[in-house]
């Protein structure tokens, strides 16, 4: 079966492009929402980082739900499900009235958030051929990237209130035309619920650590360089300053161009970490020429976020990575659970950020100082996860002894 036949492949797609777009677009109306709702500018730095944590904080539980109902009911039940709640907790966001209840919608559109990718990577995965598995999820993730690029060019032009009516009418609209989707084959022929307790086990706990790990410099790229980028262009002297929405736009412009080149990459080097290797050391390049061109102009750093973009292209060989990681059985609970654990990072990286700002050291400083952290434990784990490419899919954790 050829990739792009298979329904499953474009519904996944077409979830991830809305899920995106709900997930970057408050990054995009931070300021404005805050605005709008009178929280003075001295104090939107630290509402909004807070606002992102509970965010974050529900797509860290939602990813363990989802990834656990997926397993015992099916990665049909997570598509369903999950858009459902975020697409009323975005229409919810519309209407806010007061920050209090701000919090709470985004967690709760965190939570809902949490299940799409992992469940469409996981569906997609295990209906497609070893040898067209990659090229199918990188349909799923380049597609969906772009909903990123539609939240900051919506962002940029309506009213926030609008741009989160938008997100959740889409989401709507999409759960219709999901009806129909068909379940993974390899999960009806293996209907046993899986153990939680699985992950229990010292080697393949560390195996979903790794995985986790390797992943995290894109999130501290998103989380940290990218919402902030009103507060780097002060701190860099940016003379023209830096706008959320228009970083955001180059970032998730380069997210898609490069979900594409590293997805083909990996099916040309077949192999997996090799292509995640390359990608990694381009983002610490990029990374490092971002902290250190002091006074440059406004241009100048967009591009930077563009090829910045460009390098967190692994984002989709690395759900692809744990997703052939695992067993049929937990397979869903770690694809999905996974990805969310590394936005959760996000609450970690950016409390490391306030503490070495209250040590005196510079927003620029400090987000260098995280980040060199970061990029270790992400090489600390893909040293330590074998290669993948071409694995047949069809075993069960069950009955490995903590090895694949």
């Amino acid at each position: 079966m050829a990739f792009w036949r298979d329904r499953a492949v474009w519904v996944g797609a077409l979830g991830y492009f809305v899920d995106t777009y709900d997930l970057v677009l408050f990054s995009v109306v931070r300021k404005a929402s805050l605005t709008g709702m009178g929280v003075p500018e001295a104090d939107q730095q630290g509402i909004g980082l807070a606002l992102l944590d509970w965010q974050m904080v529900g797509m860290l539980l939602g990813g363990l739900f989802w990834g656990i109902l997926g397993d015992r009911l099916g990665r049909r039940s997570v598509l369903f499900g999950s858009i459902i709640i975020y697409s009323l907790a975005n229409l919810a966001n519309a209407g806010l009235s007061s920050l209090d209840h701000y919090y709470w919608l985004r967690l709760v559109a965190g939570f809902g958030l949490a299940g799409e990718l992992g469940a469409a990577v996981t569906l997609v995965a295990e209906r497609l051929e070893p040898e067209e598995r990659g090229y199918g999820t990188m349909l799923v993730a380049g597609v969906g990237l772009a909903g990123a690029v539609v939240a900051a060019l919506v962002g940029a032009r309506v009213d926030w209130r609008s741009a989160y009516l938008l997100g959740g009418l889409l989401g709507l609209i999409l759960l219709i035309l999901r009806v129909g989707t068909p379940e993974s084959g390899l999960f009806r022929n293996q209907m046993q619920a899986s153990r939680f307790e699985l992950f229990l086990q010292p080697g393949r706990l560390w195996r979903f650590l790794a995985c986790i790990l390797l992943a995290i410099p894109i999130w501290w790229v998103g989380g940290v360089l990218t919402v902030l980028a009103p507060e780097f262009g002060k701190a860099l002297q940016v003379p023209q300053g830096l706008q959320a929405p228009t970083a955001v736009f180059y970032l998730y412009t380069g997210a898609t161009v490069g979900d594409f080149l590293v997805g083909a990459l990996s099916q040309r080097l077949r192999s997996r970490k090799k292509a995640i290797l390359i990608s990694l050391v381009g983002l610490g390049l990029c990374s490092g020429a971002f902290l250190n061109f002091q006074g440059a102009s406004a241009s100048l750093f967009y591009g930077l976020y563009f090829w910045l973009g460009l390098c967190t292209g692994f984002w989709s060989v690395f759900v692809t990575f744990t997703a052939e990681q695992f067993g049929t059985d937990l397979r869903a609970t770690a694809t999905t659970s996974a990805p969310n654990f590394v936005r959760a990072a996000v609450v970690p990286i950016n409390l490391s950020l306030k503490g070495l700002e209250k040590l005196g050291w510079g927003v620029v400083s400090a987000a260098g100082g995280v980040g060199v952290i970061c990029f270790v434990l992400s090489l600390l784990g893909l040293w330590s996860l074998p290669e993948t490419f071409g694995r047949n899919l069809d075993f069960r954790e069950a009955r490995s002894s903590g090895g694949v």
